[in-house]
């Protein structure tokens, strides 16, 4: 798989590429390693980077390059616990459970959230990082071919799906505050804990 090519056909033509990928195996080692470990970078990267150009960061580096490392660290955790969701859920929308097909289903699904991380390189622009909604719609359009859902039913696999992604954040974010400091996650980890959805 070439990763820039993933990418492009992902965002630019889901269908087509959403029918390529059925066929392929669901590893998640191979997914991981050269794929989400690549993608999931860009969030806490360009937060860490955008934090120290822009008026400097609110948090001393160490504090913030250890929040993106966690938030990195957690990225990979929720990714592969999304997939395990997506599998359980997808009988109660008529799907077929498929462990691989449903990590396949998140890992691509999520390339338009990770690829808006890149924004955090330039806080102003972040009103643009509702572009990551289109994940949702990835999501969507997989689902009838991934786990074979039936159409009718995508949009509320997509729903329930994306309201769990939503209360993993808020209890990571509950959690990660306790330890770090609520202010300190509000203004250092946004951009990583937004990766996680």
């Amino acid at each position: 798989m070439n990763l820039f090519q993933r990418v492009n056909d992902i965002v630019a033509s889901p269908k087509a590429e959403w029918a390529k990928i059925e066929g392929e195996p669901g590893d998640a080692r191979y997914l991981f390693s050269r794929y989400v470990a690549i993608l999931a970078a860009i969030p806490p990267v360009c937060g860490l980077l955008g934090g120290a150009f822009d008026r400097g960061l609110r948090v001393g580096f160490g504090e913030a390059l250890l929040l993106a490392i966690v938030g990195y660290a957690l990225t990979l955790v929720v990714v592969y616990a999304m997939g395990l969701i997506a599998d359980a859920l997808a009988p109660s929308f008529g799907g077929v459970r498929s462990q691989p097909d449903a990590l396949k289903l998140v890992v691509y699904a999520k390339t338009p959230v990770w690829l808006t991380g890149a924004l955090a390189l330039y806080p102003n622009l972040g009103v643009f990082s509702v572009l990551a909604l289109y994940a949702l719609y990835l999501f969507w359009v997989g689902a009838p071919l991934m786990m074979k859902t039936p159409s009718e039913k995508a949009a509320l696999y997509t729903a329930a799906a994306a309201a769990c992604g939503v209360v993993i954040y808020f209890a990571l974010y509950a959690v990660l505050g306790a330890i770090f400091g609520f202010p300190v996650i509000a203004t250092s980890l946004g951009s990583a804990i937004y990766s996680m959805m």
